[in-house]
């Protein structure tokens, strides 16, 4: 099935298949796989996090994006991934694109040695090697982005990290994106992200979350991505039965983005 790639996404995959390259000069498959299967104990429960009581957010760890440019000022990964784990993060999402977001690897090693939550890789995958690293790297959950993967592309990646028992957060924007994600075959471990913020225009709507929500039946779990602001917009979100939350931008262009997690888990009660 073709479908079209929005157009930030097609030059940040052109980007990453560049990095591909010179990855694989640098570390081969092999390696990256002997690297992940000696962590095979070592993994955190993502999905499981996000399947407990309450209001469950996934924190991000961001310093940047393309659209806002630099967010954190003062950009600390290891005290941003502290302070969000004291504030009661359920997990948490760690960036590492270098290009376009100024992420690092070193960032979720960083964040993976300062705290026990399970940690999703927030990146652009678009071959195994991805997958294997992101597992070598120490991450417990990874991103597979609809809108740029074929439907081959992402259940061969589904598949690879489901088998290095990783959690999969599959991103979703449209309803097109939606009934492509659900014919990956079902597991405890699959989260289905709906992305608010549209790659094209980068405008955000949280109407998105709630119409394309409609198309899950209850055992799915669901998290809603962007856009996410206030109190007001998390408790809209629990109305329409959706308790978990990708939240980075709100809490790092902050002083302190643990004190302000802290603060709307405390203002959503």
């Amino acid at each position: 099935m073709t479908h079209e790639v929005p157009s930030v996404l097609k030059k940040i995959v052109e980007t990453k298949k560049q990095e591909l390259i010179k990855a694989k000069q640098q570390q081969s498959f092999y390696d990256l796989e002997q690297i992940a299967l000696s962590k095979k104990d070592d993994i955190r429960d993502f999905a499981g996090s996000l399947r407990k009581e309450g209001i469950r957010v996934i924190a991000e760890v961001k310093k940047a994006s393309p659209s806002k440019g630099i967010i954190a000022q003062n950009f600390d990964p290891i005290a941003t991934a502290k302070g969000y784990e004291q504030a009661g993060a359920s997990c948490l999402s760690v960036l590492t694109d270098v290009d376009y977001f100024q992420g690092s690897n070193e960032y979720l090693l960083q964040a993976r040695e300062a705290v026990s939550l399970p940690l999703l890789r927030k990146d652009f995958m678009i071959e195994p090697y991805h997958i294997m690293q992101s597992r070598a790297l120490g991450a417990d959950c990874i991103l597979l982005i609809m809108a740029c993967l074929s439907d081959a592309q992402v259940a061969e990646l589904h598949e690879l990290a489901l088998n290095l028992g990783m959690s999969v957060l599959i991103e979703c924007h449209d309803k097109t994106e939606v009934e492509r994600a659900l014919r990956l075959p079902k597991h405890t471990q699959n989260i289905y992200g709906i992305n608010n913020r549209n790659l094209n225009n980068f405008e955000t709507s949280l109407n998105t979350t709630l119409k394309l929500r409609e198309m899950f039946d209850k055992s799915c779990l669901l998290v809603t991505e962007s856009g996410i602001h206030s109190s007001d917009d998390v408790k809209l979100m629990l109305e329409h039965d959706i308790h978990a939350f990708l939240i980075g931008e709100q809490f790092m262009k902050t002083e302190n983005a643990g004190q302000a997690l802290a603060k709307l888990l405390a203002d959503s009660q």
